[in-house]
C-alpha cells in the first residue's frame, strides 16, 4: 500500500510517518511546504490511501486561512478526481469547523470540498474533527499549551495563564495515530465523521499544576499514576521535552561500612524502590513488620535470607543468587535478614508497599538468632 502524506513534517504528519514506517506493507510518500503545488497531481497517482494533514492554523495574514486549508483541499480533490483511483482519504479537520470564524469556516470549507468528492466519485472520505491534539513533537509557543507549558517547565522557565479555569479539550497523539490507521486498515468505522477517543477535559490551571508535579517529582521521588488516561499521556509529552542534557537526574545515596542503599522511585498508593548492596559476609536487616511488606530480588551474588516467627518461634531459612532470578517476599509478624554468603559484593532490588514514614516506620529491631 502506498500512503500520502501531507503536511508529513507537522506535528500529526510526523508521528504518524514514524508509525507508518514501522510497516512493511506500507510505502510512505511525502507532500510538505517545501514541495510545488504541481508535484500533488503525481504523488496522489500513486496513493492508495490519503492522510491530509496539511493546513495552516496561526497564519499572519487571515486570507491565508483559506488558501491553506479550503484551497489546498480543492486542489486535492481534483487530483483525486484526475486520477481516477478508488483513494482513501482522511483529513485532519477541526472542531473549530462548526465555529464562525476564519479559521472555523476555512477547516468547513475543506470538509466540504471532500463531502462533495466522496458524492461525484469513488473516493472514501474520513473527516476528523480533532480537538487540541497533545503529544511528543508538537510545536512549542504555536498553538499549543501543552507543547508550550512542557517546553517551558522542563527548561524551567516562566509560563503565562491568563485564566486558570479555562476549560480544554485533548486527544493524544498515539490516540489520533491509532484512529487514523485503524480506519486505513478497515478496523474502525470511517464515517464519513470519525470521532477519536478518549477525550479528555482539563483547566489551564490543572495542567499546569501536573506538568508542575511532574517536575517536582525528580526531587520528591514521588511518581504520578502515569500508567493510563491522561496522566499518561502528558507525562510521556513531558518527558519528551526534556533537553538532552536533563535526561538524567541524581537520587539519594546512603553509605556505611555494610554497602550502599539508594532509594529510586516512590509512589502515592504502591510503594518505593531502591536497591542496596552488601559486602561478603554482610548482614543486613533484623527486624520486623506488622503491616509492611517488601519484596526482594538479588540480581548480584549470593545471599542467605532467614526469618524467624515473633510468637511461635518458628524459623526458616533460603539461599538465592542473582543468575536465577527468585524473588523473596517479607512476611508480617516473621523477624527477618539478609546475608551475603558469596566472595563478591551482593547487589539487591528492594520494593516495599509503602513509602518509609520516619514518624511511623512499622519496622521494629530484633534479630532472627532471638527466641520468641
Amino acid at each position: 500500500m502506498k500512503v500520502l502524506i501531507t503536511g508529513a513534517n507537522g506535528f500529526v504528519g510526523q508521528n504518524l510517518v514514524a508509525h507508518l514506517s514501522e510497516r512493511a506493507d506500507v510505502e510512505v510518500l511525502r507532500f510538505t511546504r517545501e514541495d510545488s503545488l504541481a508535484s500533488l497531481p503525481n504523488l496522489v497517482a500513486e496513493a492508495d490511501c490519503i492522510f491530509h494533514l496539511a493546513g495552516v492554523n496561526r497564519p499572519q495574514n487571515p486570507l491565508d486561512f483559506k488558501a491553506g486549508n479550503t484551497d489546498l483541499t480543492i486542489a486535492l480533490c481534483k487530483a483525486i478526481k484526475a486520477s481516477g483511483r478508488q483513494t482513501q482519504v482522511l483529513y485532519t479537520s477541526s472542531s473549530q469547523a462548526e465555529l464562525d470564524n476564519a479559521y472555523g469556516n476555512s477547516k468547513r470549507g475543506a470538509e466540504e470540498a471532500l463531502l462533495e468528492l466522496a458524492a461525484t466519485s469513488c473516493a472514501a472520505v474520513h473527516l476528523f474533527r480533532l480537538p487540541n491534539v497533545f503529544g511528543k513533537w508538537a510545536r512549542p509557543n504555536y498553538n499549543s499549551a501543552v507543547a508550550t507549558f512542557c517546553h517551558n517547565i522542563t527548561r524551567d522557565l516562566p509560563i503565562q495563564i491568563n485564566d486558570p479555569d479555562a476549560r480544554i479539550n485533548l486527544v493524544y497523539i498515539d490516540d489520533v495515530i491509532s484512529h487514523f490507521i485503524g480506519v486505513m486498515d478497515g478496523q474502525l468505522a470511517g464515517g464519513p465523521f470519525v470521532s477519536v477517543e478518549p477525550q479528555y477535559s482539563i483547566t489551564i490551571g490543572e495542567l499546569a499544576e501536573q506538568l508542575h508535579t511532574f517536575r517536582n517529582s525528580r526531587k520528591s521521588m514521588i511518581t504520578e499514576p502515569v500508567g493510563t488516561g491522561l496522566v499518561r499521556g502528558l507525562y510521556s509529552t513531558y518527558i519528551s521535552y526534556l533537553p538532552p542534557e536533563r535526561f538524567t537526574y541524581e537520587v539519594p545515596k546512603y553509605g556505611d561500612a555494610r554497602g550502599v542503599f539508594v532509594e529510586m522511585l516512590k509512589t502515592k498508593d504502591s510503594g518505593q524502590f531502591s536497591f542496596f548492596t552488601a559486602h561478603p559476609g554482610i548482614t543486613r536487616g533484623g527486624h520486623y513488620h506488622h503491616s509492611k511488606t517488601e519484596k526482594f530480588l538479588v540480581i548480584k551474588g549470593k545471599a542467605c535470607f532467614r526469618f524467624r516467627q515473633i510468637v511461635s518461634g518458628e524459623f526458616y531459612e533460603l539461599f538465592t543468587e542473582g543468575d536465577t532470578p527468585e524473588i523473596v517476599e517479607t512476611v508480617p509478624g516473621w523477624t527477618h535478614d539478609i546475608t551475603n554468603v558469596g566472595d563478591k559484593e551482593m547487589m539487591v532490588m528492594l520494593w516495599a508497599n509503602e513509602i518509609f514514614d520516619r514518624e511511623h516506620p512499622d519496622t521494629f529491631t530484633r534479630a532472627v538468632g532471638t527466641e520468641a
